[in-house]
């Protein structure tokens, strides 16, 4: 019987940041179909973490750990996530009137915020990154930027 071989620090990063991803999937999904977070998360565990998408391509394992505080908090402190969220943005365009991915990607980026010990400027880098991923156009990419900027300040001014 072989010993399963930890993740190395390389590959850890990588299923941190997967996790992150998926937790924004996840809260989008829950959020489109009003699923619970129990649910949903079940679905993203069974399916999704390391998952073959086609012959010889595989999901990235996810840190299912991470996946499951995000998630958990983004649903725990929605209302002062979102409260942060309409701060940060212009005031003719509340948190409801945005698209529901951005909805999603703030509320999981503001979980890591206000409710883990995650650095403000990783959340930022990582964010930024999954918001890449879902949008190839610079635009959304910078509003990401500047709202999380303003969201981790209130959080964590003590960071900056």
């Amino acid at each position: 019987m072989t010993t399963p071989v930890p993740p190395s620090g390389n590959q850890k990063r990588r299923m941190k940041s997967a996790s992150r991803l998926y937790a924004v999937q996840a809260l989008y999904q829950m959020e489109l179909s009003g699923t619970t977070a129990e649910k949903t998360m079940r679905e993203f565990l069974d399916y999704r973490f390391g998952a073959e998408v086609e012959e010889g391509v595989e999901l990235v394992d996810g840190d299912v750990d991470l996946f499951g505080k995000i998630v958990g908090e983004a649903v725990n402190w929605q209302g002062k996530i979102d409260q942060m969220t309409d701060r940060a943005l212009v005031a003719k365009w509340p948190i409801d009137r945005i698209d529901p991915i951005l909805r999603a990607l703030f509320r999981a980026a503001g979980a890591e915020m206000v409710a883990l010990d995650t650095p403000p400027k990783v959340v930022i880098t990582e964010f930024i990154d999954v918001a890449r991923a879902f949008f190839n156009d610079g635009r959304e990419v910078q509003f990401v930027n500047a709202v999380l900027d303003h969201m981790a300040r209130e959080a964590k001014p003590e960071a900056f």
